[in-house]
């Protein structure tokens, strides 16, 4: 069974997605909007790894080679400036938890062919969070992109 590889996948995603939100968060900290609301989905992402742990506990994965590092998004180290550079970082993060996102909805379709309400309540506590990110990435994105391609200079 290679759910454990999955489940392994998704803790290590939220890991890096919270990192990534906490650094643009704050290299991007002119931008209020941005800071605080990167911050909260930070908490997000670290809460959804605490809802998953008792299911990871339950299904240990027995190699870490087995996990799929082409998969693995590596996160964000450091952040561009100005609105180009708030525009591709909301971009790379929109990468990221795009991962998470779906990572989710395989989990949740290996949860119902388990019958495995843990893994099952985990899920639906955690994917419609990612879902809303996105959606809050998406809106952030469109509305900086007209002054990061056609005004700034």
């Amino acid at each position: 069974m290679k759910l454990p590889v999955y489940l392994a996948l998704i803790e290590r995603s939220e890991e890096t997605l919270a990192a990534s939100y906490r650094v643009v968060s704050e290299g991007h900290a002119a931008e209020p909007d941005v800071h605080f609301l990167l911050q909260t989905l930070a908490s997000q992402c670290d809460k959804h790894r605490r809802i998953l742990a008792p299911v990871l506990e339950r299904h240990q994965l027995s190699d870490e080679s087995d996990v799929p590092e082409s998969l693995h998004h590596e996160g964000l180290s450091s952040t561009r400036s100005g609105p180009l550079g708030l525009l591709r970082d909301l971009q790379d993060l929109y990468l990221a938890a795009s991962l998470v996102d779906i990572t989710w909805t395989m989990l949740l379709q290996a949860g119902q062919g388990l019958a495995d309400r843990d893994l099952i309540e985990a899920v639906q506590q955690c994917d419609g969070e990612t879902s809303t990110q996105l959606g809050w990435l998406r809106t952030r994105m469109k509305q900086a992109a007209p002054q990061a391609l056609i005004a700034a200079g």
